[in-house]
């Protein structure tokens, strides 16, 4: 039912500037999408530890759940890319974003009400083949969705237009820890160990929520992007140098927030001995930090707003969202079925507000410039793991990696504007192949899950510095394009 738009015309800049207005309904409904995969996605943190547990678990072991979700981004991705080159023509260019959008949702749900068998049988490989169906949907979801959200305006606005979806996508990541803890090891649980029940219940929720969706997506009126051109077969999208790396930087970036937010509850519950249920609360600091960083990077790369508007509306940003997390991770289920609020001492969360301004900062000497603050959050991000890992069983080692999450906000986005701009005609292309790049999500945490195995799950936060130190060259010099 949505308008058909070629994608030759919607590039016009005139054109641009009435879309947004014209589809912010649809636009809002894109958002919803964004949410739904960020939430189901941050679902496998607690899912690895209620597996640990139910089939006594190594960390290797434990982290085939990452495996199996993102190695179907490589294969799904791969499969598509090879399509698209060989005959010349984008699938979906053909058959639209719109309807692209609506086929993948049905297959996520798919995916997620395979968790019912798999959950009578008892087996694990039948809950990552189930994973893996689930993820094989998001891939779609997310090559149909991200460059929809870049081209559904003005270029100069890409930026700040997918930080903003993003931003949605992080309040998935930030609920959906605090919802699937309290699911697994609480609502649906009789006793005080997570059950494989427990854990089908929950995904059979979320399945029927990604089936509504595909029907209220395939019946919106939300324009159906095409483009007309033909796709040159072979390999010619990878002569473009800010793609080839920035296929690096993506892989890298996914694997080490995957890794980091993989063994966060692991982290916190060997080290500090927290429960899991106070663990998943606490790692929504790590993920909520992502959507606070989204949404400022919103405001920030909106180079049509001024500077005495753009810096107050991000201060209030971060102090809103900020306590929309404090006030969201204080909730407490008693045993009774209750809901309470126990809230964090200020003196707890005191670090991660001194991470949240030098966040701030790091915004306002990027200068809205992409490459320059991913420069800038990378770096940060190599700091604070050194923190945690040299920090000991202080707060200051705690809080130094649940507030990555602040730093690793804008790198998505930035990364992914900066590695199709000027591909014309390639877009989808490209973007398959950054998506296919999301299996750094598949391989860093399996390596992370080794290290924890070898030298002790602190030291082994020593693992995602390497990823950064890509992403720091990225934004240096691999994103530059062909002059």
């Amino acid at each position: 039912m949505g308008a058909q738009i070629s994608r030759n015309t919607i590039l016009d800049d005139s054109l641009n500037q009435e879309e947004p207005r014209k589809y912010k309904g649809a636009f809002a409904l894109l958002t919803s999408l964004f949410f739904m995969w960020g939430f189901i996605t941050v679902v496998n943190d607690p899912l690895i530890s209620a597996f640990r547990k139910i089939f006594e678990l190594n960390a290797f072991h434990a982290s085939l759940v990452q495996f199996a979700f993102f190695i179907a981004f490589f294969v799904i991705s791969l499969i598509y890319f090879l399509a698209s080159s060989s005959r010349g023509e984008d699938p979906i260019n053909r058959i639209g974003y719109k309807k692209g959008m609506s086929i993948s949702l049905g297959v996520c749900s798919l995916g997620c009400f395979s968790f019912y068998p798999a959950a009578l049988a008892e087996s694990y490989p039948l809950f990552l083949l189930s994973l893996f169906i689930l993820a094989s949907g998001i891939t779609l979801l997310q090559i149909c969705a991200n460059p929809y959200a870049a081209i559904m305006g003005s270029k100069e606005t890409a930026s700040s237009r997918l930080n903003l979806a993003q931003g949605f996508n992080s309040l998935g990541t930030t609920i959906a820890p605090l919802a699937a803890s309290l699911l697994i090891f609480k609502v649906f649980t009789d006793g005080t160990e997570p059950t494989l029940e427990a854990i089908s219940s929950t995904y059979l929720i979320t399945g029927s929520l990604f089936l509504i969706l595909s029907f209220v997506v395939w019946l919106a009126n939300m324009p159906s992007y095409t483009n007309n051109e033909k796709v040159e077969g072979g390999l010619g999208v990878l002569k473009f140098p800010q793609l080839k790396w920035g296929i690096g930087a993506i892989f890298f970036y996914v694997g080490g927030e995957v890794a980091i937010g993989s063994f966060m509850m692991p982290y916190m519950e060997d080290v500090f001995g927290f429960e899991p249920a106070k663990a998943g609360a606490y790692l929504a600091f790590y993920w909520g930090g992502a959507m606070i960083g989204r949404l400022l990077g919103a405001v920030s790369f909106n180079k049509k707003m001024p500077d005495n508007k753009k810096y107050p509306l991000m201060a209030i940003i971060s102090v809103a969202v900020f306590s929309f997390i404090y006030m969201v991770t204080g909730l407490e289920l008693g045993d009774d079925g209750t809901i309470s609020f126990v809230g964090l001492e200020m003196s707890e969360v005191s670090l991660y507000m001194l991470f949240l301004g030098l966040n701030f900062i790091g915004f306002y000497i990027g200068k809205s410039n992409a490459a320059q603050t991913l420069t800038i959050f990378s770096v940060a991000v190599i700091v604070l793991l050194l923190m945690g890992v040299f920090g000991g069983t202080g707060k200051i080692a705690l809080w130094s990696l649940l507030s990555i999450g602040l730093f690793n906000s804008i790198m998505w986005s930035n990364i992914f504007t900066l590695a199709i701009k000027d591909l014309g005609v390639y877009t989808s292309q490209g973007s398959s192949l950054l998506v296919m790049a999301i299996v750094g999500g598949a391989f860093i945490p399996v390596l992370h899950g080794q290290m924890i195995d070898l030298i002790g799950i602190q030291m082994s936060f020593l693992t995602p510095i390497v990823c950064y130190a890509y992403i720091l060259f990225y934004g240096l010099k691999g994103h530059k394009t062909i002059h």
